[in-house]
C-alpha cells in the first residue's frame, strides 16, 4: 500500500483512506476534542494491526499536554498469513479504532512516570495487557461503541483469516464477544434508570 494523503484536522492527522472510520470513532469521545492525535501507518507490526502510544517527544510534559499516535500496519504477517486493512469491513474498522482511543483514555489519566512503567509492564507481564486490553474495550463501550467493538471480536474470531494463534490470544487476553454484550446490556440498563428518575 502506498502513501495516503494526510488530512489535518484541527489536531488530529488522519489518512484519507480511513478518514471515515476515524471520524466516526472520534465522535463517541468529546473528551479527546483538544488531544493531539495522529493516526499513522507503519512498517513491520508483527503482533497487531493496532497500537496507540504516546509520543515520547512530550511526554514528560504534563498530562494536558501529553500527544498520541495511533499507529496501523497497512499489511502485517501472522503465522506466515497476511493480512490487509483493506479487507476490514468499515464498522469493524470503527471499532478497532475505538479500541485504540480507549487506550489514550487510559494513557490520559497517567503521569509520564506512569506511562514509562506501564510500558515496560505491558512488555513484560500477560496479566497486565490482559488488565490494560480489557480496559481499553470498556471505555469503547462506554462510550457508546459496544457494537463496533463487538462487530470487531466477533470479525477476528469468526469471519477473517487471522491465525488460530492470534485469535487464541485475542480469546485470552480481551473481552469475549459475551463479555461485550453483557457490559452493553449493564450500560443500557444504567441509562434506562438514569432516565426513569429524571421523568
Amino acid at each position: 500500500m502506498g502513501e495516503k494523503e494526510i488530512v489535518h484536522d484541527n489536531n488530529k492527522i488522519i489518512p484519507e483512506n480511513i478518514l471515515e472510520e476515524a471520524t466516526i470513532a472520534l465522535s463517541h469521545y468529546p473528551e479527546l476534542e483538544d488531544v493531539e492525535i495522529e493516526f499513522r501507518y507503519k512498517n513491520k507490526m508483527k503482533k497487531a494491526l493496532m497500537q496507540a502510544q504516546p509520543k515520547m517527544g512530550n511526554l514528560f510534559k504534563g498530562k494536558k499536554d501529553h500527544s498520541y499516535y495511533v499507529f496501523i500496519s497497512s499489511k502485517f504477517l501472522l503465522e506466515n498469513k497476511e493480512f490487509s486493512i483493506d479487507n476490514i469491513p468499515s464498522e469493524v474498522l470503527i471499532g478497532w479504532l475505538g479500541h485504540e482511543l480507549g487506550h489514550i483514555m487510559d494513557y490520559r489519566e497517567r503521569s509520564s512516570l506512569e506511562l514509562a512503567k506501564f510500558g515496560v509492564r505491558y512488555i513484560t507481564s500477560d496479566n497486565f495487557i490482559r488488565k490494560a486490553e480489557r480496559t481499553a474495550d470498556t471505555y469503547a463501550i462506554n462510550h457508546g461503541m459496544g457494537n463496533y467493538v463487538f462487530a470487531t471480536k466477533d470479525f477476528i474470531l469468526n469471519h477473517s483469516n487471522l491465525s488460530d494463534k492470534y485469535k487464541k490470544r485475542k480469546v485470552r487476553l480481551y473481552l469475549s464477544p459475551e463479555e461485550i454484550l453483557a457490559l452493553v446490556d449493564n450500560l443500557e440498563e444504567e441509562l434506562e434508570e438514569i432516565e426513569e428518575e429524571e421523568s
